[in-house]
């Protein structure tokens, strides 16, 4: 399909466009645009019915809606603007500059321009600032029969009416019914008769992060988020907790890769921008790389003494930090996913410690034939390779598996924990091990 209209843009057939673009997905009308020039792009936004091109709006990219934003109406505005979910506007403003900021409110109604100032107070990645106030709220002495009707005259603007959450007088939230129940129930019965009193909600300044882990604990499609004294002020819905999951996922690839977290794409950042995100925690490992020099330099007469101990610190530093680097990343992701806690520190600690005692002694066995009969090295230096090795897997096993959880507990995020900075303090004291066994075994006084 995609292809066909292509070919029509190109031979300036748009009103056959307009016919065959209506019958896509809204997600694939956003990304045929995405391919297409600015000037075609726009035209073929144009001739989209006010309804679809609303829906598609809230798809594309930020660089694509600021330049529509920037060249179209304040009429065309307004109507895109009346047909956009709250939160999908608050979303889009939050990204964009200030000038069409300004423009964008300038062409919303008064009512949603207050709703939209109330939502861009809340703290970023709060419940507050991610949540959305398009769903359907019933009063508990309703009967079913009215309430399904009441649905029928507000849903159509709803974003879910999958679930309807039951209020009192005052607004406080007291439980919550589907749709479901609403259609199978007699007509006759009252609300408070049916409703669940047994549900999850949410602070307003609940982190992201804790809600996206609720979703995933009680297989959830939508929660009630409500302020200080229980009344509620909005629901957060599984496509925006799909989107936080993204963003959550992204951030801790970033970190645990040394990098300052951007949400920008890669091919549309600036060089100089993904050189500042970088250089900041390469400098930092940069600078506390030097201990391991410093390690080296002080034990410097006894790789003169034997000058084949040189030829090994590489697989020890290496297999430490790659040791290191494979608990910190199954530890982060128990941490993320709520299967660890800070409490379970020491049980951590003693299954990681029983895991690289297996693996240790299996790699340090391995490299001590491999040492001695295939390199032919002295059996002693093999064996002082050898033993360093395995105390090296469980000290980089131990500290791997330690230092995320400690982060937690310090209310850092975890993810600054894996891979290079891991590496970095593995190879610090696997270092240590190993000059530390050199002397004592090979009797080299320095």
């Amino acid at each position: 399909m995609q292809d066909i209209i292509k070919n029509l843009v190109k031979e300036g057939m748009f009103s056959k466009v307009k016919d065959e673009i209506v019958k896509m997905n809204v997600v694939d009308i956003a990304s045929l645009l995405e391919e297409l020039e600015e000037e075609k792009m726009l035209i073929i936004f144009r001739l989209l019915p006010k309804d679809i091109a609303a829906e598609v709006f809230s798809y594309m990219s930020n660089e694509q809606q600021q330049y529509i934003i920037e060249v179209i109406t304040d009429k065309e505005i307004q109507t895109i603007t009346d047909r956009l979910f709250l939160d999908d506007t608050v979303d889009i403003l939050e990204e964009m500059p200030s000038n069409v900021v300004k423009k964008i409110l300038k062409n919303t109604t008064k009512q949603k321009r207050q709703l939209i100032n109330l939502f861009l107070k809340y703290p970023e990645n709060s419940a507050g600032s991610i949540m959305t106030i398009e769903y359907v709220d019933l009063k508990k002495e309703m009967k079913v029969k009215d309430s399904l009707e009441y649905i029928k005259q507000i849903g159509v603007d709803k974003e879910t009416v999958d679930v309807c959450y039951v209020i009192n007088k005052n607004r406080k939230l007291e439980g919550v019914v589907s749709l479901r129940k609403l259609v199978l129930t007699d007509g006759d019965i009252v609300i408070k008769d049916i409703m669940d009193t047994n549900f999850i909600s949410i602070p307003t300044n609940a982190d992201q992060e804790e809600i996206a882990s609720l979703f995933k604990k009680y297989n959830l499609l939508a929660m009630p988020v409500v302020d200080k004294e229980n009344r509620l002020v909005g629901i957060i819905t599984i496509d925006d907790i799909v989107d936080v999951i993204e963003q959550e996922n992204t951030e801790d690839f970033q970190k645990m890769a040394a990098m300052t977290p951007t949400d920008e794409e890669y091919l549309k950042n600036k060089v100089f921008t993904l050189a500042k995100h970088r250089i900041g925690w390469l400098l930092l490992l940069m600078i506390s790389a030097t201990f391991t020099g410093h390690i080296i330099s002080k034990y410097e007469e006894v790789l003169q003494s034997v000058v084949v101990l040189a030829t090994f610190i590489p697989v020890l530093m290496d297999t430490g930090g790659n040791a290191g680097s494979q608990s910190s990343t199954l530890v982060i992701r128990g941490l993320t996913l709520g299967e660890i806690e800070a409490k379970d520190i020491l049980r951590v600690l003693w299954k990681e410690f029983r895991v690289s005692v297996i693996v240790g002694l299996v790699l340090s066995l391995v490299n001590l034939a491999r040492i001695y009969y295939f390199e032919k090295v002295d059996f002693m230096v093999s064996f002082t390779v050898s033993i360093s090795l395995f105390f090296t897997v469980i000290m980089a096993k131990i500290v791997g598996g330690a230092l995320p959880i400690i982060a937690k507990k310090l209310k850092f995020d975890p993810a600054i924990m894996a891979g290079p900075l891991i590496t970095t303090i593995v190879d610090t004291f696997a270092l240590m091990i190993y000059f530390s066994f050199a002397t004592r075994f090979l009797g080299i006084s320095f």
